[in-house]
């Protein structure tokens, strides 16, 4: 059974920073690209950012660039999403998925597996 969990969620000033964590577990941790999306109210889930298997190559959002940091461990099976300066615009349900597919996949139907999703929540 595939599981992924989320963790490192909460309530944050507008500045802050977060690292989310997202442990995976019950399925072969390197054949599987990871991505990070995100899911505000009344808004379409969106990609966040993405790493290769290997986590040589990744994709950032274009609001994200260069706040926001993607990285793993693909020997504690653990992906992890740095997130400096929040925005009260970053504030929305983030969820960690899992694709198989070739590349860094940043479209919700190439991902298989999906976590629950960690709150975000960024004040002004």
């Amino acid at each position: 059974q595939v599981q992924l969990l989320e963790s490192g969620g909460g309530l944050v000033q507008a500045g802050d920073s977060l690292r989310l964590s997202c442990a995976a577990s019950g399925l072969t941790f390197t054949t599987y690209t990871m991505g990070w999306f995100r899911q505000a109210p009344g808004k379409e889930r969106e990609i966040v950012a993405a790493i290769s298997k290997s986590g040589t190559s990744s994709y950032y959002e274009d609001s994200v660039k260069g706040r926001f940091t993607i990285s793993r461990d693909n020997a504690e099976n653990t992906v992890y999403l740095r997130m400096n300066t929040l925005k009260p615009e970053d504030t929305a349900v983030y969820y960690c998925a899992a694709s198989s597919r070739m590349g860094v996949n940043t479209t919700p139907p190439t991902y298989r597996y999906w976590g629950q999703g960690t709150q975000v929540t960024v004040s002004s």
